[in-house]
């Protein structure tokens, strides 16, 4: 299939597609061991950067990084590439430059 080939895909009602950085499922520990994502404990929430939003979306925009739970997800496949589909009622926060300042954290 060609680039001229492929169909646009426009997100419906409160969706959002996002994309995880592929180094975000594994981190270090603070002494320098690195732990695999397959080796989680507790719940840890994953921040990944939004690539499309539905109609209804208010929260959030393109670009925008959002922090959410691994168990609120979906995942599909789009020309090989893996991306996660989550409703906007299951991210809990959002970094972007338009944000407020006075939040009292930075990233």
């Amino acid at each position: 299939m060609t680039s001229s080939d492929r169909l646009p895909i426009k997100m419906l009602h409160d969706r959002v597609l996002v994309k995880m950085s592929r180094d975000e499922g594994e981190r270090r520990s603070s002494g320098g061991i690195l732990i695999p994502a397959t080796a989680q404990v507790s719940k840890r929430l994953i921040w990944a950067e939004v690539l499309a939003v539905g109609n209804h979306v208010r929260s959030v925009e393109l670009g925008d990084r959002v922090l959410f739970s691994p168990d609120d997800r979906h995942e599909v496949e789009i020309s090989g590439e893996d991306y996660l589909l989550l409703r906007e009622r299951d991210i809990y926060a959002v970094a972007a430059q338009r944000v407020d300042a006075n939040t009292g954290l930075n990233l």
